[in-house]
């Protein structure tokens, strides 16, 4: 069976910061990239980071370039987001992505929050 759960999310205050992870399981973890997108209310969901397979590349969203970082770890089998210099525009639902190319394959995790509030 397929999972991915996220952990993480909470309140923070402006310009703190999060780490968010991921745990898969129940497919080749390392044969797929990964990604986090967010949604806030009454916005459709972007994509924030991305990270190929074996960390070979990684990709920001224009609005959290230098201050988010996308990691992963095959052997844990886990994706992680540091974020840092939160921003209430930051708040939304994060949910973690696995996308396999080759057979067009996408799971998804079922999200946690994030809000940036003083």
């Amino acid at each position: 069976q397929v999972q991915l759960v996220e952990s993480g999310g909470g309140v923070v205050q402006p310009g703190g910061s999060l780490r968010l992870s991921c745990a898969a399981s129940g497919f080749t973890f390392s044969s797929y990239h990964m990604k986090w997108y967010r949604q806030a209310p009454g916005k459709e969901r972007e994509l924030v980071a991305s990270i190929t397979t074996f960390g070979g590349s990684t990709n920001y969203a224009d609005s959290v370039k230098g201050r988010f970082t996308i990691s992963r770890d095959d052997i844990e089998k886990a994706v992680y987001l540091q974020m840092n210099s939160l921003k209430p525009e930051d708040t939304a639902v994060y949910y973690c992505n696995a996308y396999q190319q080759l057979f067009q394959i996408n799971y998804w995790g079922q999200g946690t929050q994030v809000t940036v509030s003083s």
